[in-house]
């Protein structure tokens, strides 16, 4: 999936990787303050990224790749917001709902 520059840039701003298994995004993300879900076909991520502004989460999504739908399949990072949120309720939403 090609993404636009300014989501690519976002991926390298959170250190997102491009393509990964849910199993090493949970890790990842839950020691940062992040959230994943699995929700059909996708991962719904939650995460955390600093900013002084007071909002802090970003919303991104994955899509699995094969019929593996476990913790060991491969997903691909589809989505990230264009803006950040004030908790993790609200990027989760912004994850549902793309």
């Amino acid at each position: 999936m090609k993404m636009s520059n300014k989501a690519t840039a976002k991926a390298d701003t959170y250190r997102l990787q491009r393509i990964t298994t849910p199993e090493n995004l949970e890790t990842r993300l839950l020691n940062n303050g992040g959230t994943i879900l699995t929700f059909g076909d996708r991962i719904l991520v939650a995460g955390y990224f600093y900013d002084p502004n007071g909002h802090s989460y970003y919303g991104a999504t994955y899509r699995f790749t094969t019929a593996d739908h476990t913790c060991e399949g491969r997903v691909e990072l589809a989505s990230i917001s264009e803006n950040t949120f004030e908790d993790d309720g609200h990027a989760i939403a912004w994850a549902m709902a793309n």
